[in-house]
C-alpha cells in the first residue's frame, strides 16, 4: 500500500501505548483514523488529542472480546468515512499468572487473556476483511502479536501471541490465494514503554482474577523495565514503513534476532525449549538480574 492520503484506518486498543502511536502516525499521513478502545475515558482524551492536531478522527468504544461490538464498529466506521483501508488489530491484555504452572492457572485468566488477544484479533479478521477484499482498493492489514509468539512459554499471554503469529501467517496466505488488494502483516516487538501492566484496569468482573497479587517491588521493577523500551512513537513509525514495504514480519527489536534464532535452532535440533518468557524475565529482572 503506497498511497494513504485520505483513507481510512482503524486501530484497536488505540488509546493508549502502540495503538495510539499508530493512530498518530497514520494521521500525520493524512490518513482519516478510527480510534477503537474499551476504555472510554482514554478513548476520550486520545480522540481530543487527534482532533486538537488536525487529524480526521473518530473515537468508538469497543469489547474486542464480543464479535457483534466488533461488528459495531465496522459499522460505524463505515458511515462516518467509507470503505477502510487499514486494519490493526491492536487491543491486548497481560494477566498476572505469576510464577504458576499452566495447569494452575485459572480459566479466568485463560479466558480474558485469549478472548482479547486471540479472539479480538480474530473478530477483527472475521468482520473487517470482507468488506476490504469487496471494496477492492488497496489495503493492508496489521495484527499485533509479540516476541513471546517467538519465545518458550506456556502462559495465557505467550500462547495468545504464538496462535495470533499463525493466524497472521494463515490470513497473508489466504489474501494471497485470492489475488487480493489486502496484503498483511504481523508485529512481534518486544519492550515498549506501554501501560500493558495496568491492563487489569479494563479486565472484566466476571473474569475476576484468582491469582495472588504481584509483590509491589516486582511491579515496580518490571514497570522500570518497560520503560525503558521502545517508544510507541518509533514502533509506529516502524510498521508505517513496513507497510509502505509490504513486509510480512515486524520486528522492531532487532537485538532479539540471537533469542529468535536460538529457538528456532533448538527446534530443528530436536531438543528443548531454550530462553524465557516474557514474564519470567519481568519476575528474574525484579531479582535483580539485567536484560
Amino acid at each position: 500500500m503506497r498511497e494513504f492520503q485520505g483513507k481510512t484506518a482503524v486501530v484497536t486498543g488505540a488509546a493508549s501505548g502502540i495503538g495510539l502511536g499508530l493512530a498518530r502516525r497514520f494521521g500525520e499521513a493524512g490518513m482519516n483514523v478510527v480510534l477503537a478502545d474499551v476504555e472510554a475515558g482514554a478513548l476520550r482524551a486520545a480522540t481530543e488529542d487527534l482532533e486538537k492536531a488536525g487529524h480526521s478522527t473518530v473515537g468508538v468504544e469497543v469489547d474486542t472480546m464480543q464479535r457483534e461490538s466488533v461488528r459495531a464498529l465496522l459499522d460505524a466506521s463505515v458511515e462516518r468515512f467509507g470503505n477502510i483501508h487499514i486494519l490493526v488489530n491492536n487491543a491486548g491484555v497481560a494477566s498476572r499468572t505469576g510464577n504458576r504452572g499452566v495447569w494452575e492457572i485459572s480459566d479466568a485468566d485463560w479466558t480474558w487473556v485469549m478472548g482479547v488477544n486471540f479472539w479480538g484479533v480474530l473478530h477483527g479478521l472475521q468482520v473487517f476483511v470482507p468488506h476490504m477484499i469487496e471494496h477492492g482498493e488497496p489495503g493492508h492489514i496489521v495484527n499485533t502479536a509479540s516476541l513471546a509468539g517467538f519465545l518458550p512459554g506456556g502462559g495465557p499471554y505467550g500462547v495468545s501471541k504464538h496462535g495470533v503469529l499463525a493466524l497472521s501467517e494463515g490470513l497473508w496466505r489466504n489474501l494471497r490465494d485470492r489475488e487480493s488488494a489486502v496484503s498483511a502483516s504481523v508485529l512481534c516487538p518486544g519492550f515498549v514503554n506501554t501501560r500493558i501492566l495496568e491492563a487489569e484496569r479494563n479486565r472484566p468482573s466476571a473474569l475476576a482474577s484468582d491469582a495472588p497479587e504481584v509483590p509491589d517491588e516486582a511491579m515496580v521493577a518490571a514497570a522500570a523495565m518497560l520503560a525503558q523500551g521502545l517508544a510507541p512513537e518509533a514502533v509506529a513509525d516502524i510498521v508505517f514503513e513496513s507497510i509502505e514495504a509490504d513486509r510480512f514480519y515486524i520486528l522492531p527489536h532487532p537485538a532479539w534476532d540471537d533469542t529468535v534464532r536460538a529457538r528456532f535452532e533448538a527446534v530443528l535440533a530436536r531438543s528443548h525449549p531454550v530462553g524465557m518468557d516474557f514474564e519470567a524475565m519481568m519476575r528474574r529482572r525484579a531479582a535483580g538480574e539485567q536484560f
